[in-house]
C-alpha cells in the first residue's frame, strides 16, 4: 500500500534549499568554489561540502562564517597506485597529480550515493568541479540536477572541448589551428592545456577521468568564475554549444563581497610600511602560484633581471633557491617574502602597478580586478591559453618568458620589466585600468555577476 501524498505546507515550501558542493582538491579549483559557496550561504542556501580529511582545513573559514548552514561531508581519500599515502591535494604533488587524483575521486561514487539516500533532507542539486565530470551520471542516478563549476576561462573550456572533439587531427598536426573558435587561435602542441597533452601521450587508465570533460556541457547548469567583459565572444561561443540556457557567469569571485578569510585583507606590517612608502604604481609583485617552484638557474636569472630593471618589487617565494646576497643588494628597493602572503591585498595596494605571474586563472583575475599590468610567464596547465587571452585578445599583459623549464635572459628580462613598469607600459596600463573598471561594475550591487548569482539561488529554490 502506498502512502497518500501530503500537501506541502507553507513552512516547508519556505525552507532554505539544501545543495551539495563537490570541489576538486587543487588551490585554483577549491578556493573559488568555496568563495561561491560563501555567497550562496549569504543568500539563504544550506550547503553540504564533500571533502577528504586532508582538505578539511580549507573549510574552516566557511564553517566559522556559516556554522548553521554549512556541513562538511568527509570521505576517506581513495588510494591510487601513483599517489603516495597522505597525498590528497594537487599542491602536494604538482600538476602531474591532477589525473590520478581525478581517477581516485571517481571511487567516491557509491559512498556519495549511500550518503544521499540515507540523508533526512537530501540535497536538491549538486555543484561539482569541471574535473569531476563523472558526477553528471551520478546525479542522473540519484535524480538531482548537476551544475558544473568552471574555475577556468570560457576560452580554456572552448580550447579543451575543441581538442577532445578533434583529437586525431590534434595528434597529427603542430601547430594546431582551432578554426571553429572566435579569432581562430593557433597553439603549438607544447602550449596546449596539460589535460589535452596527456591525452595525446601514452594511453593511461586515468584517461577516463579526462574524457568525462565532455559531460560538463551536458550538465543541467554551468557556473563560471569569469566575466563577460573579459571574454564575451568565448562566452557566446560556448552558449551555442550547450544544451540549455542555464549559464551563470558569477565572477570574478575575488571581487564579489567580502572574502572568506578574516586575514584576506591584511598585509604584514613591515611589508605594508614599505608599500606605503613607495610611489603609486611603482611596485612589481612577483609570484608564481602554489604549485610551481623555480630552479636555481631560473631564480638566478630572475634575481638578476629584477636587479637590472631598477624597479621596486615584492617577490614571494616558497622553497625557491634565492641567490646568496641578493636581498642585501636590492635592500630598500625590493623585498623577498617567504611563505604565505595575502596576494589580493598586496595587488590592491595603490603602490603596486605590475604583476609578474605564471598566468593561473585565479591570479589572472586577482591581477585584472586590481588594475595591475600582468607580465606573463606561462609554464604549464592552462597558463599558455590564459596568456594568449591577456596579451593578444585583451592587450592588458606582456609576455616576459614562457615554459616551465625556460631560463630567461636576465638582461632582456630586466629591460622588459623596466619598460613595462615605466613610460613604455602606459598603453597596456590604460587597458588594464579599463578592465578593472568594467569588472568592478559587473560585481557591484546591480551588476551582471550579482544578478546571475541571485538567478542561481532562485533556480535552487525552484528545484
Amino acid at each position: 500500500m502506498t502512502e497518500a501524498l501530503q500537501p506541502v505546507t507553507k513552512s516547508e515550501s519556505l525552507k532554505p534549499p539544501h545543495i551539495v558542493v563537490f570541489p576538486f582538491p587543487a588551490q585554483g579549483h577549491l578556493l573559488p568554489l568555496l568563495d561561491l559557496t560563501h555567497q550562496l550561504c549569504l543568500r539563504g542556501v544550506n550547503v553540504s561540502v564533500i571533502v577528504t580529511p586532508g582538505n578539511l582545513t580549507y573549510l574552516s573559514p566557511l564553517l566559522s562564517a556559516h556554522p548553521s548552514s554549512v556541513t562538511s561531508v568527509v570521505f576517506p581519500f581513495p588510494p591510487h597506485p601513483s599517489l603516495s599515502p597522505g597525498v590528497e591535494n594537487v599542491k602536494d604533488v604538482g600538476n602531474s597529480g591532477n589525473l590520478p587524483i581525478m581517477a581516485s575521486l571517481r571511487q567516491l561514487r557509491e559512498p556519495i550515493i549511500h550518503w544521499f539516500r540515507s540523508h533526512p533532507n537530501p540535497p536538491v542539486a549538486l555543484i561539482s568541479d569541471f574535473f569531476l565530470g563523472w558526477t553528471h551520471d551520478l546525479c542522473n542516478q540519484i535524480g538531482i540536477p548537476r551544475f558544473a563549476f568552471f574555475s577556468i576561462s570560457f576560452f580554456l573550456v572552448s580550447v579543451i572541448q575543441f581538442c577532445f572533439e578533434n583529437i586525431d587531427q590534434i595528434k597529427s598536426t603542430d601547430p594546431i589551428h582551432l578554426l571553429d573558435l572566435p579569432r581562430a587561435p593557433i597553439f603549438k602542441e607544447k602550449h596546449l592545456p596539460s589535460v589535452v597533452r596527456r591525452c595525446l601521450q601514452t594511453p593511461s587508465p586515468d584517461l577516463a577521468a579526462i574524457k568525462d570533460f565532455s559531460m560538463n556541457l551536458l550538465s543541467y547548469g554551468s557556473v563560471f568564475n569569469s566575466s563577460e567583459c573579459l571574454e564575451g565572444e568565448h562566452m557566446e561561443y560556448l552558449k551555442q554549444r550547450m544544451v540549455h540556457d542555464r549559464l551563470f557567469v558569477i565572477g570574478p569571485l575575488c571581487s564579489i563581497g567580502s572574502g572568506l578569510n578574516s586575514d584576506s585583507g591584511s598585509i604584514d606590517p613591515n611589508l605594508l610600511t614599505w608599500l606605503d612608502g613607495s610611489p603609486n604604481g611603482s611596485v612589481l609583485y612577483v609570484c608564481f602560484g602554489s604549485q610551481k617552484a623555480l630552479t636555481k638557474d631560473q631564480c638566478d636569472a630572475l634575481a638578476l633581471g629584477l636587479e637590472k630593471s631598477m624597479t621596486r618589487f615584492v617577490w614571494v617565494v616558497k622553497k625557491d633557491p634565492i641567490p646568496d646576497g641578493f636581498e642585501d643588494q636590492v635592500s630598500g628597493r625590493g623585498i623577498v617574502v617567504r611563505g604565505w602572503v595575502s596576494q589580493l591585498a598586496v595587488l590592491r595596494h595603490v603602490a603596486v602597478g605590475g604583476f609578474l605571474s605564471h598566468c593561473g586563472w585565479n591570479s589572472v583575475l586577482e591581477g585584472l580586478t586590481s588594475g595591475a599590468v600582468i607580465l606573463g610567464w606561462p609554464m604549464e596547465a592552462d597558463q599558455f591559453v590564459n596568456a594568449k587571452l591577456l596579451v593578444e585578445h585583451l592587450g592588458v599583459a606582456v609576455r616576459v618568458c614562457e615554459g616551465g623549464e625556460t631560463v630567461p635572459n636576465p638582461v632582456e628580462l630586466g629591460r622588459v620589466i623596466a619598460g613595462t613598469m615605466g613610460e613604455g607600459g602606459r598603453e597596456v596600463a590604460a587597458k588594464a585600468e579599463e578592465i578593472r573598471r568594467k569588472t568592478e561594475a559587473e560585481t557591484e550591487a546591480n551588476g551582471s555577476s550579482i544578478e546571475d548569482l541571485q538567478r542561481l539561488v532562485t533556480e535552487f529554490g525552484k528545484l
